[in-house]
């Protein structure tokens, strides 16, 4: 198993076995308005707004698998370019190629439970 999947094992684990480790879904909030928005429509955020090629947090939950790739966003291209999730080694040692997301695995728990908040749209 690959360090970045290692500690979306760790997340899932958490997450299910400790209620109170579901997430804050106002912090996840912030950080999806802070970093996804960069590329993402996030909920009523910035309806206009995001890179027209990306999908919004919306309409990825129309797709069955929707808590897995949120879950483990960070390690779908092209996320793992720029996303540093705390103690998960980048899978290159060059630079990122924009500016980097430091998150640490409570927020990617965080980010899914405001997710959860969302309408299908």
């Amino acid at each position: 198993m690959t360090g970045g999947r290692a500690v979306a094992v760790v997340i899932l684990l958490a997450a299910a076995a400790h209620p109170a480790l579901a997430g804050d879904a106002v912090h996840g909030k912030q950080l999806a308005e802070q970093y996804c928005s960069r590329c993402h429509v996030v909920g009523d955020y910035n309806k206009f707004g995001g890179i027209g090629s990306t999908p919004s947090f919306n309409a990825i939950k129309y797709l069955d698998d929707w808590r897995d790739r949120f879950q483990t966003f960070f390690l779908r291209n092209p996320h793992p370019a720029f996303v540093r999730v705390e103690g998960y080694k980048p899978p290159t040692n060059l630079p990122p190629s924009a500016t980097p997301v430091p998150l640490k695995p409570a927020d990617v728990t965080d980010i899914l439970a405001f997710v959860e908040t969302l309408e299908k749209r």
